[in-house]
């Protein structure tokens, strides 16, 4: 079972920029497709991007297509968020999550995903 860390959240002024980094142990890191959620006080977890094992693919949620990138370091064993033009209501615990299934079609629903990390809040200030 591949077992992930988030790290690289913070405190940032609306405007500025994070990168999360996750990192993950095990020799399969290369096999999964890697996603990114986020949960905001007082809401229900929500997608924010998605890579495919390849790299070939991603997928964005609306509200951050075009502020964020998503990528991956299979060499490294982590994935990451880059996260630019950043708003309050970006505001959240940012999780990183692997889908257990090899190869597989890269998708955003939260039941794709079986290892989760433990989070890393962003806080953006206006």
């Amino acid at each position: 079972q591949v077992q992930l860390v988030e790290s690289g959240g913070g405190l940032v002024q609306a405007g500025g920029s994070l990168r999360l980094s996750c990192a993950a142990s095990g020799r399969t890191f290369s096999y999964h497709n890697m996603g990114w959620f986020r949960q905001a006080p007082g809401k229900e977890r929500e997608f924010v991007a998605a890579i495919s094992w390849s790299g070939d693919s991603t997928y964005y949620a609306e509200s951050v297509k075009g502020r964020f990138t998503i990528s991956r370091d299979n060499a490294k064993n982590t994935v990451y968020l880059q996260m630019n033009s950043l708003k309050p209501e970006d505001t959240a615990v940012y999780y990183c999550a692997a889908d257990p299934t090899y190869f597989s079609v890269v998708g955003t629903a939260e039941s794709r995903y079986g290892a989760w990390g433990q989070g890393t809040q962003v806080t953006v200030s206006s």
